[in-house]
Protein backbone atom coordinates (compact mmCIF):
# COMPACT_ATOMS: atom_id res chain seq x y z
CA UNK A 1 0.00 0.00 0.00
CA UNK A 2 1.23 3.57 -0.79
CA UNK A 3 -0.08 6.52 1.14
CA UNK A 4 0.39 10.10 1.04
CA UNK A 5 -0.11 12.47 4.47
CA UNK A 6 -0.80 15.86 3.93
CA UNK A 7 -0.46 18.44 6.74
CA UNK A 8 -3.26 18.05 9.22
CA UNK A 9 -2.07 14.44 9.87
CA UNK A 10 2.00 15.04 10.37
CA UNK A 11 0.72 17.98 12.76
CA UNK A 12 -1.08 16.34 14.81
CA UNK A 13 1.13 12.78 15.36
CA UNK A 14 -2.27 10.90 13.56
CA UNK A 15 0.34 9.69 10.79
CA UNK A 16 2.94 8.37 12.57
CA UNK A 17 0.40 6.31 14.66
CA UNK A 18 -1.19 5.06 11.82
CA UNK A 19 1.53 3.87 10.23
CA UNK A 20 2.67 1.79 13.64
CA UNK A 21 -0.33 -0.24 13.81
CA UNK A 22 -1.03 -0.66 9.74
CA UNK A 23 0.80 -2.42 6.79
CA UNK A 24 2.54 0.35 4.97
CA UNK A 25 4.79 -0.39 1.63
CA UNK A 26 5.60 2.86 0.76
CA UNK A 27 5.45 6.44 2.00
CA UNK A 28 5.30 9.38 -0.44
CA UNK A 29 5.82 13.29 1.40
CA UNK A 30 4.87 15.91 -0.51
CA UNK A 31 7.81 18.29 -0.86
CA UNK A 32 4.46 20.62 -0.98
CA UNK A 33 4.25 19.54 2.74
CA UNK A 34 7.24 19.96 4.12
CA UNK A 35 7.72 23.89 2.94
CA UNK A 36 4.22 24.35 4.77
CA UNK A 37 5.14 22.47 8.03
CA UNK A 38 9.11 24.53 7.40
CA UNK A 39 7.36 28.02 7.38
CA UNK A 40 5.24 27.27 10.27
CA UNK A 41 8.05 26.40 12.00
CA UNK A 42 10.62 29.43 10.80
CA UNK A 43 7.41 31.26 11.58
CA UNK A 44 7.65 30.48 16.03
CA UNK A 45 4.41 28.61 15.62
CA UNK A 46 4.17 25.72 18.02
CA UNK A 47 2.47 23.28 15.56
CA UNK A 48 5.26 24.06 12.78
CA UNK A 49 7.97 23.00 15.67
CA UNK A 50 5.65 19.73 16.83
CA UNK A 51 5.16 18.69 12.90
CA UNK A 52 9.17 18.86 12.06
CA UNK A 53 9.54 16.24 15.02
CA UNK A 54 6.91 14.36 13.36
CA UNK A 55 8.79 14.09 10.24
CA UNK A 56 12.06 13.05 11.89
CA UNK A 57 9.84 10.32 13.90
CA UNK A 58 8.02 9.06 10.52
CA UNK A 59 11.47 8.61 8.79
CA UNK A 60 12.55 6.10 12.27
CA UNK A 61 9.69 4.16 11.74
CA UNK A 62 10.21 3.73 8.00
CA UNK A 63 13.94 2.84 9.06
CA UNK A 64 13.13 0.03 11.92
CA UNK A 65 9.76 -0.71 9.68
CA UNK A 66 11.75 -1.05 6.29
CA UNK A 67 8.94 0.95 4.83
CA UNK A 68 10.61 3.23 1.93
CA UNK A 69 9.95 6.99 2.42
CA UNK A 70 10.81 9.49 -0.57
CA UNK A 71 9.75 12.65 -1.31
CA UNK A 72 7.75 13.96 -4.23
CA UNK A 73 6.39 17.17 -6.05
CA UNK A 74 7.38 20.77 -6.18
CA UNK A 75 8.34 22.97 -3.51
CA UNK A 76 5.57 25.63 -3.15
CA UNK A 77 5.85 29.37 -4.05
CA UNK A 78 5.86 31.94 -1.55
CA UNK A 79 2.48 33.24 -2.96
CA UNK A 80 1.27 29.33 -2.54
CA UNK A 81 2.30 29.45 0.90
CA UNK A 82 0.71 32.52 1.74
CA UNK A 83 -2.81 31.30 0.27
CA UNK A 84 -2.82 28.36 2.00
CA UNK A 85 -5.99 28.46 3.62
CA UNK A 86 -7.15 28.73 0.33
CA UNK A 87 -6.25 25.36 -0.48
CA UNK A 88 -3.59 25.83 -3.49
CA UNK A 89 -0.87 23.66 -1.07
CA UNK A 90 -4.05 20.73 -0.49
CA UNK A 91 -4.52 21.18 -4.25
CA UNK A 92 -0.53 20.38 -4.33
CA UNK A 93 -0.72 17.30 -2.48
CA UNK A 94 -3.96 15.73 -3.84
CA UNK A 95 -1.34 15.80 -7.28
CA UNK A 96 1.18 13.68 -5.82
CA UNK A 97 -1.39 11.25 -4.44
CA UNK A 98 -3.60 10.85 -8.08
CA UNK A 99 0.52 11.06 -9.77
CA UNK A 100 1.76 8.06 -7.77
CA UNK A 101 -1.56 6.03 -7.84
CA UNK A 102 -1.33 6.86 -3.87
CA UNK A 103 -3.96 6.34 -0.72
CA UNK A 104 -4.36 9.98 0.18
CA UNK A 105 -4.71 9.73 4.17
CA UNK A 106 -5.69 13.35 5.59
CA UNK A 107 -7.51 14.94 8.90
CA UNK A 108 -9.11 17.17 7.01
CA UNK A 109 -12.78 16.33 6.01
CA UNK A 110 -12.89 19.45 3.13
CA UNK A 111 -9.23 17.89 1.68
CA UNK A 112 -10.75 14.42 2.05
CA UNK A 113 -14.06 15.33 0.27
CA UNK A 114 -12.23 17.03 -2.14
CA UNK A 115 -10.16 14.48 -3.34
CA UNK A 116 -13.13 11.64 -3.37
CA UNK A 117 -14.70 14.15 -5.49
CA UNK A 118 -11.58 13.95 -8.27
CA UNK A 119 -11.43 9.99 -7.51
CA UNK A 120 -8.34 9.39 -5.51
CA UNK A 121 -8.35 7.13 -2.66
CA UNK A 122 -8.16 8.94 0.60
CA UNK A 123 -8.45 7.65 3.95
CA UNK A 124 -9.73 10.47 6.45
CA UNK A 125 -8.45 10.25 10.46
CA UNK A 126 -10.31 11.50 12.95
CA UNK A 127 -8.52 13.73 15.23
CA UNK A 128 -6.10 12.24 18.08
CA UNK A 129 -7.37 12.31 21.54
CA UNK A 130 -5.12 11.25 24.37
CA UNK A 131 -2.67 12.61 25.23
CA UNK A 132 -0.11 11.84 28.03
CA UNK A 133 0.18 15.59 29.54
CA UNK A 134 -2.87 18.54 29.99
CA UNK A 135 -2.93 21.65 30.94
CA UNK A 136 -5.84 21.11 33.50
CA UNK A 137 -3.53 18.29 35.21
CA UNK A 138 -2.31 21.61 36.71
CA UNK A 139 -5.80 23.24 38.43
CA UNK A 140 -7.67 22.30 41.20
CA UNK A 141 -11.22 24.27 42.33
CA UNK A 142 -9.56 27.00 43.74
CA UNK A 143 -6.63 27.84 41.05
CA UNK A 144 -6.71 31.18 39.33
CA UNK A 145 -3.89 30.46 36.90
CA UNK A 146 -0.96 28.34 36.06
CA UNK A 147 2.55 29.57 34.74
CA UNK A 148 4.56 27.13 33.05
CA UNK A 149 7.99 27.99 32.59
CA UNK A 150 11.11 26.04 31.10
CA UNK A 151 13.63 24.79 33.88
CA UNK A 152 11.60 26.33 36.99
CA UNK A 153 9.17 25.34 39.48
CA UNK A 154 5.21 25.22 38.45
CA UNK A 155 3.52 28.30 39.92
CA UNK A 156 -0.20 28.87 40.78
CA UNK A 157 -2.46 31.72 41.49
CA UNK A 158 -4.91 30.24 44.34
CA UNK A 159 -8.06 32.18 45.60
CA UNK A 160 -9.63 34.52 43.97
CA UNK A 161 -9.31 38.96 43.10
CA UNK A 162 -8.09 40.55 46.24
CA UNK A 163 -7.24 37.11 47.98
CA UNK A 164 -5.04 35.39 46.03
CA UNK A 165 -1.62 33.47 46.99
CA UNK A 166 0.83 32.44 44.87
CA UNK A 167 2.17 29.17 45.25
CA UNK A 168 5.51 27.53 44.54
CA UNK A 169 5.53 23.82 43.86
CA UNK A 170 8.74 21.61 43.68
CA UNK A 171 7.82 20.40 40.29
CA UNK A 172 9.97 21.23 37.16
CA UNK A 173 9.38 21.35 34.04
CA UNK A 174 11.93 20.90 30.74
CA UNK A 175 11.25 22.46 27.37
CA UNK A 176 10.21 19.38 26.05
CA UNK A 177 7.57 18.56 28.34
CA UNK A 178 6.26 22.12 27.80
CA UNK A 179 6.35 21.52 23.99
CA UNK A 180 4.34 17.94 24.73
CA UNK A 181 1.64 20.69 26.72
CA UNK A 182 1.46 23.02 24.24
CA UNK A 183 1.08 20.20 21.19
CA UNK A 184 -1.97 18.79 23.13
CA UNK A 185 -3.37 22.26 23.59
CA UNK A 186 -2.94 23.63 19.88
CA UNK A 187 -4.14 20.26 18.49
CA UNK A 188 -7.38 20.19 20.50
CA UNK A 189 -7.63 24.13 19.61
CA UNK A 190 -7.84 22.72 16.04
CA UNK A 191 -10.28 20.08 16.77
CA UNK A 192 -12.83 20.56 19.47
CA UNK A 193 -15.53 22.29 19.69
CA UNK A 194 -15.76 25.78 21.53
CA UNK A 195 -12.25 25.88 21.43
CA UNK A 196 -10.20 28.40 19.57
CA UNK A 197 -6.65 29.87 18.56
CA UNK A 198 -7.02 33.20 18.81
CA UNK A 199 -3.95 34.52 17.70
CA UNK A 200 -0.19 32.80 16.53
CA UNK A 201 2.35 34.93 15.72
CA UNK A 202 5.98 35.36 15.99
CA UNK A 203 7.07 33.41 19.36
CA UNK A 204 3.47 33.75 21.06
CA UNK A 205 0.31 31.74 20.24
CA UNK A 206 -3.31 32.76 22.34
CA UNK A 207 -5.72 29.71 22.71
CA UNK A 208 -8.86 29.53 24.30
CA UNK A 209 -9.44 26.06 25.43
CA UNK A 210 -13.16 25.71 26.69
CA UNK A 211 -12.69 27.53 29.49
CA UNK A 212 -8.78 27.92 30.26
CA UNK A 213 -7.59 30.76 28.12
CA UNK A 214 -3.94 30.59 27.28
CA UNK A 215 -0.92 31.96 26.16
CA UNK A 216 2.03 30.25 24.67
CA UNK A 217 5.59 31.90 24.33
CA UNK A 218 8.74 31.13 23.69
CA UNK A 219 12.40 32.72 22.17
CA UNK A 220 12.69 35.08 20.72
CA UNK A 221 9.59 36.78 22.19
CA UNK A 222 9.80 35.19 25.33
CA UNK A 223 13.39 34.60 27.02
CA UNK A 224 12.46 30.71 27.70
CA UNK A 225 9.52 28.62 27.02
CA UNK A 226 6.60 29.61 28.96
CA UNK A 227 2.62 28.61 29.32
CA UNK A 228 0.10 30.87 31.36
CA UNK A 229 -3.27 28.98 31.50
CA UNK A 230 -6.32 31.17 33.27
CA UNK A 231 -8.84 29.42 34.28
CA UNK A 232 -12.21 31.29 36.34
CA UNK A 233 -12.29 29.18 39.58
CA UNK A 234 -16.49 30.36 40.07
CA UNK A 235 -19.18 31.96 38.08
CA UNK A 236 -20.55 34.65 39.86
CA UNK A 237 -24.21 36.26 39.28
CA UNK A 238 -25.35 39.68 40.13
CA UNK A 239 -26.72 38.82 43.14
CA UNK A 240 -23.50 37.19 44.52
CA UNK A 241 -21.99 41.10 44.67
CA UNK A 242 -24.47 42.23 46.89
CA UNK A 243 -25.57 45.15 44.35
CA UNK A 244 -28.19 47.13 46.21
CA UNK A 245 -31.81 47.38 44.13
CA UNK A 246 -30.37 50.98 43.19
CA UNK A 247 -27.51 49.86 41.44
CA UNK A 248 -29.54 47.22 39.17
CA UNK A 249 -32.08 50.18 38.58
CA UNK A 250 -29.52 51.94 37.23
CA UNK A 251 -28.28 48.83 35.26
CA UNK A 252 -32.11 48.75 33.67
CA UNK A 253 -31.55 52.24 33.12
CA UNK A 254 -28.33 52.61 31.75
CA UNK A 255 -27.46 52.32 28.03
CA UNK A 256 -23.44 53.13 27.64
CA UNK A 257 -21.84 51.37 30.68
CA UNK A 258 -17.64 50.81 31.69
CA UNK A 259 -16.46 48.71 34.08
CA UNK A 260 -12.94 49.47 34.97
CA UNK A 261 -10.50 47.86 37.56
CA UNK A 262 -6.93 47.28 38.07
CA UNK A 263 -5.73 43.87 36.19
CA UNK A 264 -6.74 41.19 37.83
CA UNK A 265 -9.72 42.94 39.89
CA UNK A 266 -12.31 40.99 38.92
CA UNK A 267 -13.71 43.10 36.03
CA UNK A 268 -14.79 39.87 33.33
CA UNK A 269 -16.10 37.89 35.52
CA UNK A 270 -18.27 40.90 36.51
CA UNK A 271 -19.21 41.70 32.64
CA UNK A 272 -20.47 37.83 32.60
CA UNK A 273 -22.76 38.50 35.60
CA UNK A 274 -24.21 41.64 33.59
CA UNK A 275 -24.64 39.81 30.95
CA UNK A 276 -26.51 36.60 32.46
CA UNK A 277 -28.86 39.17 34.03
CA UNK A 278 -29.96 40.94 30.99
CA UNK A 279 -30.25 37.94 29.30
CA UNK A 280 -32.14 36.19 32.09
CA UNK A 281 -34.34 39.67 31.69
CA UNK A 282 -35.36 38.82 27.76
CA UNK A 283 -32.47 40.99 25.95
CA UNK A 284 -30.42 39.79 23.48
CA UNK A 285 -26.72 39.74 24.34
CA UNK A 286 -23.67 39.61 22.25
CA UNK A 287 -20.04 39.82 23.18
CA UNK A 288 -16.75 41.81 21.43
CA UNK A 289 -13.57 39.56 22.71
CA UNK A 290 -10.30 38.93 21.80
CA UNK A 291 -9.68 36.14 22.78
CA UNK A 292 -13.60 34.82 23.68
CA UNK A 293 -12.72 34.00 27.62
CA UNK A 294 -16.50 34.97 28.76
CA UNK A 295 -17.96 32.16 30.65
CA UNK A 296 -21.53 32.66 29.08
CA UNK A 297 -24.39 30.47 28.29
CA UNK A 298 -25.24 29.01 24.94
CA UNK A 299 -28.12 32.09 24.36
CA UNK A 300 -25.35 34.99 24.10
CA UNK A 301 -22.78 34.58 21.19
CA UNK A 302 -19.57 35.51 21.52
CA UNK A 303 -17.88 37.53 18.48
CA UNK A 304 -13.75 37.62 17.74
CA UNK A 305 -12.26 40.40 15.95
CA UNK A 306 -13.53 39.42 12.32
CA UNK A 307 -10.18 39.15 10.14
CA UNK A 308 -8.34 40.53 13.16
CA UNK A 309 -10.29 43.85 12.63
CA UNK A 310 -13.21 44.96 15.98
CA UNK A 311 -14.46 47.43 13.16
CA UNK A 312 -15.75 44.48 11.15
CA UNK A 313 -17.34 42.92 14.23
CA UNK A 314 -18.95 46.29 14.73
CA UNK A 315 -20.01 46.04 11.18
CA UNK A 316 -21.69 43.03 12.08
CA UNK A 317 -23.41 43.41 15.43
CA UNK A 318 -25.05 46.48 13.11
CA UNK A 319 -26.84 43.85 11.08
CA UNK A 320 -27.64 41.72 14.02
CA UNK A 321 -28.62 44.78 16.97
CA UNK A 322 -28.45 43.11 19.73
CA UNK A 323 -29.77 44.84 22.96
CA UNK A 324 -26.43 44.74 24.94
CA UNK A 325 -23.04 44.22 23.88
CA UNK A 326 -20.14 43.23 25.93
CA UNK A 327 -16.98 44.46 24.89
CA UNK A 328 -14.06 42.75 26.43
CA UNK A 329 -11.25 44.77 26.25
CA UNK A 330 -11.18 48.03 24.93
CA UNK A 331 -7.07 49.33 24.92
CA UNK A 332 -6.93 50.92 21.33
CA UNK A 333 -8.24 54.25 20.03
CA UNK A 334 -9.94 51.92 17.02
CA UNK A 335 -11.51 50.25 20.08
CA UNK A 336 -12.84 53.22 21.48
CA UNK A 337 -14.07 54.58 18.20
CA UNK A 338 -16.08 51.06 17.57
CA UNK A 339 -17.62 51.28 20.85
CA UNK A 340 -19.10 55.20 20.02
CA UNK A 341 -20.23 53.90 16.73
CA UNK A 342 -22.28 50.88 17.81
CA UNK A 343 -23.03 52.91 20.96
CA UNK A 344 -24.14 55.87 18.69
CA UNK A 345 -26.20 53.63 16.61
CA UNK A 346 -28.27 52.66 19.66
CA UNK A 347 -26.89 49.30 20.46
CA UNK A 348 -26.73 48.99 24.28
CA UNK A 349 -23.19 49.03 25.27
CA UNK A 350 -20.66 47.82 28.03
CA UNK A 351 -17.28 48.49 27.76
CA UNK A 352 -14.34 47.10 29.79
CA UNK A 353 -11.13 48.92 30.34
CA UNK A 354 -8.16 48.97 32.73
CA UNK A 355 -8.20 51.78 34.73
CA UNK A 356 -6.85 51.96 38.60
CA UNK A 357 -9.20 54.80 39.20
CA UNK A 358 -13.28 55.20 38.39
CA UNK A 359 -12.72 58.80 37.05
CA UNK A 360 -9.72 57.03 34.75
CA UNK A 361 -11.99 54.89 32.69
CA UNK A 362 -13.77 58.24 31.30
CA UNK A 363 -10.51 59.77 30.70
CA UNK A 364 -9.72 56.78 28.25
CA UNK A 365 -12.40 58.46 26.09
CA UNK A 366 -10.53 61.91 26.55
CA UNK A 367 -8.53 62.70 23.39
CA UNK A 368 -10.26 60.33 21.67
CA UNK A 369 -13.36 60.93 21.49
CA UNK A 370 -15.14 64.76 20.94
CA UNK A 371 -15.28 65.50 24.47
CA UNK A 372 -19.51 66.79 24.55
CA UNK A 373 -19.94 63.48 22.86
CA UNK A 374 -18.86 61.43 25.80
CA UNK A 375 -22.06 61.69 28.12
CA UNK A 376 -23.62 60.26 24.86
CA UNK A 377 -21.68 57.75 25.00
CA UNK A 378 -21.24 56.50 28.81
CA UNK A 379 -23.83 57.79 31.32
CA UNK A 380 -22.84 54.84 34.05
CA UNK A 381 -19.23 53.77 35.45
CA UNK A 382 -18.73 50.84 37.82
CA UNK A 383 -15.17 50.03 39.23
CA UNK A 384 -14.21 46.91 40.45
CA UNK A 385 -11.57 46.48 43.13
CA UNK A 386 -10.48 43.18 44.75
CA UNK A 387 -13.63 41.16 42.94
CA UNK A 388 -16.08 43.83 44.57
CA UNK A 389 -18.36 46.89 43.25
CA UNK A 390 -16.03 49.40 44.93
CA UNK A 391 -17.31 52.49 43.02
CA UNK A 392 -20.24 53.96 40.72
CA UNK A 393 -20.67 56.52 38.80
CA UNK A 394 -23.21 58.52 36.36
CA UNK A 395 -22.65 61.27 33.95
CA UNK A 396 -25.06 64.21 33.14
CA UNK A 397 -24.30 66.99 30.79
CA UNK A 398 -24.56 70.82 31.51
CA UNK A 399 -23.78 74.18 30.41
CA UNK A 400 -23.01 76.12 33.70
CA UNK A 401 -20.05 77.71 35.53
CA UNK A 402 -17.75 75.36 36.72
CA UNK A 403 -17.61 74.76 40.67
CA UNK A 404 -15.08 77.29 42.12
CA UNK A 405 -15.45 80.12 39.47
CA UNK A 406 -18.08 83.37 40.16
CA UNK A 407 -18.37 84.78 37.04
CA UNK A 408 -21.61 84.22 35.02
CA UNK A 409 -19.54 85.14 31.67
CA UNK A 410 -17.33 81.62 32.56
CA UNK A 411 -19.95 79.79 31.69
CA UNK A 412 -19.11 76.57 29.52
CA UNK A 413 -20.11 72.89 28.77
CA UNK A 414 -19.71 70.95 31.80
CA UNK A 415 -19.50 66.82 32.39
CA UNK A 416 -20.78 66.21 35.56
CA UNK A 417 -19.91 62.80 37.66
CA UNK A 418 -21.69 62.20 40.40
CA UNK A 419 -21.20 59.26 42.91
CA UNK A 420 -24.09 57.10 42.52
CA UNK A 421 -24.15 56.27 46.15
CA UNK A 422 -24.72 59.46 47.77
CA UNK A 423 -25.41 61.31 44.72
CA UNK A 424 -22.95 64.13 45.46
CA UNK A 425 -21.07 65.51 42.64
CA UNK A 426 -17.33 64.21 42.37
CA UNK A 427 -15.69 65.57 39.43
CA UNK A 428 -16.57 68.22 36.44
CA UNK A 429 -14.79 67.69 33.16
CA UNK A 430 -14.78 70.88 31.08
CA UNK A 431 -12.27 72.89 28.88
CA UNK A 432 -10.32 75.84 29.73
CA UNK A 433 -8.24 77.25 27.09
CA UNK A 434 -6.86 74.88 25.09
CA UNK A 435 -7.01 72.18 28.32
CA UNK A 436 -9.58 69.48 28.84
CA UNK A 437 -9.97 69.47 32.58
CA UNK A 438 -10.63 66.81 34.94
CA UNK A 439 -11.09 68.58 38.61
CA UNK A 440 -12.06 66.64 41.51
CA UNK A 441 -14.68 68.56 43.54
CA UNK A 442 -13.17 69.35 47.02
CA UNK A 443 -13.78 71.85 49.64
CA UNK A 444 -9.84 72.49 49.77
CA UNK A 445 -8.79 76.23 50.48
CA UNK A 446 -7.54 76.45 47.32
CA UNK A 447 -10.58 75.65 44.30
CA UNK A 448 -9.98 73.69 41.62
CA UNK A 449 -10.86 76.89 39.94
CA UNK A 450 -7.84 78.45 41.59
CA UNK A 451 -5.68 75.43 40.87
CA UNK A 452 -6.98 75.32 37.52
CA UNK A 453 -6.21 78.92 36.68
CA UNK A 454 -2.69 79.23 38.30
CA UNK A 455 -1.48 76.09 35.94
CA UNK A 456 -3.26 77.66 32.68
CA UNK A 457 -1.31 80.86 33.72
CA UNK A 458 2.16 78.83 34.28
CA UNK A 459 1.64 76.86 31.16
CA UNK A 460 0.93 80.00 29.11
CA UNK A 461 3.68 81.92 30.77
CA UNK A 462 6.60 79.15 29.99
CA UNK A 463 5.13 78.09 26.20
CA UNK A 464 5.47 82.29 25.44
CA UNK A 465 8.56 82.67 27.47
CA UNK A 466 10.41 79.75 28.18
CA UNK A 467 12.90 79.61 31.11
CA UNK A 468 10.88 82.04 33.08
CA UNK A 469 10.35 80.88 36.49
CA UNK A 470 6.92 82.42 37.88
CA UNK A 471 4.92 81.97 41.19
CA UNK A 472 0.90 82.64 40.80
CA UNK A 473 -1.76 83.59 43.40
CA UNK A 474 -5.00 83.82 42.96
CA UNK A 475 -7.21 86.82 44.97
CA UNK A 476 -10.19 86.03 43.17
CA UNK A 477 -12.19 83.95 40.81
CA UNK A 478 -10.84 86.40 38.07
CA UNK A 479 -7.63 87.74 39.25
CA UNK A 480 -4.20 86.73 39.52
CA UNK A 481 -0.85 88.21 40.61
CA UNK A 482 2.23 86.56 38.81
CA UNK A 483 5.57 86.78 41.15
CA UNK A 484 8.90 86.26 39.13
CA UNK A 485 12.40 87.97 39.64
CA UNK A 486 13.27 91.47 38.79
CA UNK A 487 15.19 90.75 35.74
CA UNK A 488 11.93 88.63 34.05
CA UNK A 489 9.42 91.01 35.25
CA UNK A 490 9.48 93.19 32.23
CA UNK A 491 9.85 90.05 29.71
CA UNK A 492 6.78 89.26 31.03
CA UNK A 493 4.66 92.29 31.17
CA UNK A 494 6.11 93.49 27.62
CA UNK A 495 6.68 96.41 25.63
CA UNK A 496 3.46 98.42 27.00
CA UNK A 497 1.96 95.61 28.36
CA UNK A 498 1.34 93.58 25.16
CA UNK A 499 2.53 90.80 26.79
CA UNK A 500 0.76 90.62 29.59
CA UNK A 501 -2.39 91.65 28.07
CA UNK A 502 -2.33 88.66 25.68
CA UNK A 503 -2.11 86.53 28.84
CA UNK A 504 -5.43 88.43 29.89
CA UNK A 505 -7.07 87.84 26.55
CA UNK A 506 -6.64 84.36 26.11
CA UNK A 507 -7.20 83.06 29.85
CA UNK A 508 -10.47 85.70 30.71
CA UNK A 509 -8.40 86.75 33.81
CA UNK A 510 -7.02 90.05 34.95
CA UNK A 511 -3.14 89.89 35.93
CA UNK A 512 -0.90 91.94 38.04
CA UNK A 513 2.91 91.22 37.49
CA UNK A 514 5.04 91.49 40.95
CA UNK A 515 8.77 90.57 42.18
CA UNK A 516 9.48 87.94 44.15
CA UNK A 517 10.75 90.95 46.55
CA UNK A 518 6.97 92.17 46.92
CA UNK A 519 5.74 88.74 47.85
CA UNK A 520 6.25 85.40 49.29
CA UNK A 521 7.69 82.95 46.77
CA UNK A 522 6.81 79.26 46.99
CA UNK A 523 9.91 76.97 46.70
CA UNK A 524 9.40 73.50 45.70
CA UNK A 525 10.04 70.33 48.35
CA UNK A 526 11.65 66.86 47.04
CA UNK A 527 10.03 64.51 48.97
CA UNK A 528 12.36 61.07 49.35
CA UNK A 529 10.21 58.68 51.60
CA UNK A 530 13.05 55.94 53.32
CA UNK A 531 12.49 52.98 55.72
CA UNK A 532 12.03 55.06 58.78
CA UNK A 533 12.46 58.77 57.56
CA UNK A 534 11.09 61.11 55.07
CA UNK A 535 13.44 63.75 53.64
CA UNK A 536 12.34 66.53 52.56
CA UNK A 537 15.09 68.44 50.53
CA UNK A 538 15.16 72.06 49.00
CA UNK A 539 17.72 74.18 46.98
CA UNK A 540 20.81 74.55 48.92
CA UNK A 541 20.39 78.40 49.10
CA UNK A 542 17.74 77.64 51.50
CA UNK A 543 20.13 76.10 53.87
CA UNK A 544 20.26 77.42 57.50
CA UNK A 545 17.15 79.17 56.36
CA UNK A 546 13.80 79.35 58.62
CA UNK A 547 10.86 78.39 56.29
CA UNK A 548 6.84 77.68 56.85
CA UNK A 549 6.31 74.13 54.95
CA UNK A 550 2.73 74.06 53.71
CA UNK A 551 0.78 71.18 51.99
CA UNK A 552 -1.75 72.98 49.57
CA UNK A 553 -3.03 75.96 51.31
CA UNK A 554 -3.01 74.28 55.19
CA UNK A 555 0.25 75.47 56.74
CA UNK A 556 1.91 72.22 58.30
CA UNK A 557 4.95 73.20 60.36
CA UNK A 558 7.98 75.85 60.66
CA UNK A 559 11.69 74.85 60.73
CA UNK A 560 15.03 75.54 59.78
CA UNK A 561 17.02 73.62 57.73
CA UNK A 562 20.33 72.05 58.14
CA UNK A 563 23.60 73.56 55.93
CA UNK A 564 22.53 70.68 53.37
CA UNK A 565 18.87 72.31 53.13
CA UNK A 566 17.33 68.54 54.36
CA UNK A 567 14.96 68.67 56.70
CA UNK A 568 14.81 64.84 58.34
CA UNK A 569 10.97 63.86 59.72
CA UNK A 570 10.00 60.63 61.53
CA UNK A 571 7.98 58.78 59.34
CA UNK A 572 5.86 57.19 61.87
CA UNK A 573 4.90 60.85 63.61
CA UNK A 574 2.07 62.25 62.75
CA UNK A 575 3.32 64.83 60.99
CA UNK A 576 5.37 62.26 58.54
CA UNK A 577 1.73 60.47 58.22
CA UNK A 578 0.45 63.64 56.97
CA UNK A 579 2.76 64.37 54.63
CA UNK A 580 2.48 61.05 52.89
CA UNK A 581 -1.41 61.31 52.54
CA UNK A 582 -1.71 64.52 51.43
CA UNK A 583 1.25 63.10 49.01
CA UNK A 584 -0.93 59.94 47.79
CA UNK A 585 -3.96 63.00 47.81
CA UNK A 586 -1.86 64.54 45.10
CA UNK A 587 -1.34 67.60 47.26
CA UNK A 588 1.18 70.11 46.94
CA UNK A 589 3.86 70.18 49.12
CA UNK A 590 5.80 73.62 49.06
CA UNK A 591 7.65 76.12 51.59
CA UNK A 592 7.84 79.98 51.69
CA UNK A 593 11.00 81.56 53.50
CA UNK A 594 10.55 83.62 56.56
Amino acid sequence: MIIVPDTSVILDGRFSKYIESHQVDEIIIPEAVVAEIEHQANSGRSSGEAGLQELIKIKRISDSSVIDISYYGKRPSPSDIRYANLGEIDDLVRNVAQDNGATLITGDRVQADVAISKGIETLYLEPRSATSMRIEDFFDEGTMSVHLKAGLPVLSKKGRPGMMTLERSDRVLDERELEEISYDIVERAKNTRDCFIEMEELGATVVQLMDYRIAITKPPFSDRFEITAAHPVKKMELDDYGVSSSIKDRLNEAEGILVAGAPGAGKSTFVQAIAEYYNSNGKIVKTMEKPRDLQVSDDITQYTALSGDMAKTGDILLLVRPDYTIFDEMRTTDDFRVFSDLRLAGVGMIGVVHASRTIDAIQRFIGRIELGVIPQLVDTVIHIDAGEVSEVFMLHFKVKVPSGMAEADLARPVIEVYNHLDNQLAYEIYTFGEQVVVMEVTKSKRSPANKLAIKSIEDEIHRMMPGIDVRVEMSGSNRATVYTDSYDKPFIIGKKGRNVSKLEQRLGIKIDVKTDEEGKKEVPVEIKVLKKYINLTLDRIYANRTLAFYLDDEELFTSTLSKKAILRVEKKSDLGQDIIHGVKMKKFLYAVPI
